[in-house]
């Protein structure tokens, strides 16, 4: 199936994965501030004393120098120009090798979907990496066991960067990579590009989650599978930009359990869209979609309980083939969420659900496409915190299924599958 037209540019090389995204020459790519350091230093200190700085302070703003006058943007403190997307991309390119794993791995993940493969798709990994050396030691680890179990499943390694929150919190590495509220979007950018550089070069294939509208130009070159969440399925925004994605992606239930959200973001993701973006220069521009046929729904249980049950799944099925065509990835299967709302968010009765699942597998059961866990080094979870006062490969947003049992879960998972085939 030929791949479409990805909405950022892709380079030609790979750079090196780890390390502090403050070294280096990445981080002085793009436009100079406006403001000097000396004004930054007067507008964080008039923030820290609770002020307002736009009355506090005379620092310029844009609006100073093209003659606007102070009646818009109020509310906005803007402290430092981004690098554009081309300049991410060329200075922490993807290689020969890295990408033709993103391009073998989403064919792979597509016949998954159609059913041309029938192996189970896995995407496994952290709730959201925080410590991208912990990611990559995570990493290490699952491309061992991928390596051993490829003939039954196909695993990508789930590798969030943005986290939604349903009122505030910590929004993931982009917003906040240093977890103190300093929110250096630049360093966080970069730190994410050099993680999916990393999972690459162990040879494994990336999933995330598309928050943010622009976040993608600077990483989507080297994501094989997307997201979009629970409480963006009914987003236009998130539709329009799943619509010119590259790679397959899938829709969640919405949080109240509506599956009917998932399917109709499925349906409007695959048709052509015009909407407001960014170009690989970062310049305001109209994007025109081709439209994205490989979009699917994930179960991922509700505020009122699981839906990973095959009653579920069933149920699921009929509202997708009534509206998806009949030879769509959509209409051949789902992916099952074992967290979330369908475990509580508790990693040992994710554990349960894998299992269960499992079972169901072996034993014949259909629609089930692949499934999702979110698995870290340490199970259970923690409170947000710099990263020298957390424990090392401890998940700071949801609880994780432990990695001694993250593999042992695989093995069963792959045994369902052997069993299914003798079926």
């Amino acid at each position: 199936m030929q791949q479409q037209k990805n909405m950022g540019a892709a380079g030609p090389a790979r750079g090196a994965a780890s390390g502090d995204a403050g070294a280096g020459h990445p981080l002085h790519v793009g436009p100079q501030p406006l403001n000097t350091p000396e004004e930054l230093r007067a507008i964080r200190q008039a923030m820290d004393e609770g002020k307002n700085p736009l009355v506090a302070t005379d620092v310029p703003r844009w609006e100073d120098q093209v003659g606007v006058s102070r009646i818009v943007n109020r509310r906005i403190l803007e402290l430092e120009p981004l690098p554009t997307p081309a300049q991410v991309l060329s200075e922490l390119p993807l290689d020969k090798a890295a990408q033709e794993i993103v391009a073998y791995s989403r064919d792979e993940i597509r016949a998954c979907l159609y059913g041309q493969d029938d192996r189970l798709l896995v995407i496994v990994g952290p709730c959201s990496v925080h410590d991208p050396t912990a990611a990559l030691d995570y990493a290490h680890r699952l491309a061992k066991v991928m390596d051993e179990l490829d003939g039954e499943l196909l695993i990508v390694m789930r590798v969030y960067f943005e986290k939604p929150r349903t009122t505030v919190g910590w929004k993931g590495l982009i917003n906040d990579p240093d977890i103190d509220g300093t929110h250096n979007i630049r360093k966080g950018l970069l730190l994410a590009r050099k993680t999916l550089l990393g999972v690459l070069n162990e040879g494994l294939a990336a999933a995330t989650e598309f928050l943010e509208p622009t976040s993608p130009q600077f990483i989507a070159d080297a994501v094989s599978w997307g997201a979009i969440g629970a409480r963006n399925t009914e987003s236009q925004v998130h539709r329009q930009l799943a619509s010119g994605m590259s790679m397959p992606i899938g829709f969640k239930n919405a949080t109240d359990g509506s599956v009917k959200a998932a399917v109709n973001g499925c349906f409007a993701s695959a048709q052509q869209h015009t909407f407001f973006g960014i170009d690989h220069l970062g310049r305001a521009c109209a994007v025109e979609t081709l439209g994205n046929p490989d979009c699917h729904v994930v179960l991922r249980g509700s505020i009122d309980g699981p839906n990973y049950d095959a009653a579920s799944v069933r149920r699921a099925m009929d509202d997708i083939r009534a509206m998806m065509p009949a030879d769509s990835a959509a209409a051949h299967g789902l992916i099952i969420d074992c967290s979330h709302g369908n475990s509580g968010k508790d990693e040992h009765r994710q554990a349960e659900v894998v299992r269960d699942i499992a079972r169901r597998i072996a034993d014949g059961e259909t629609g089930i496409t692949g499934v999702m866990m979110e698995s870290f080094i340490e199970g259970g979870n923690q409170p947000a915190a710099p990263l020298d006062q957390l424990v090392y490969g401890k998940s700071i947003t949801d609880k994780c299924i432990s990695w001694e049992e993250t593999e042992r879960l695989l093995r069963e998972l792959a045994a369902a599958v052997s069993t299914r085939r003798w079926k």
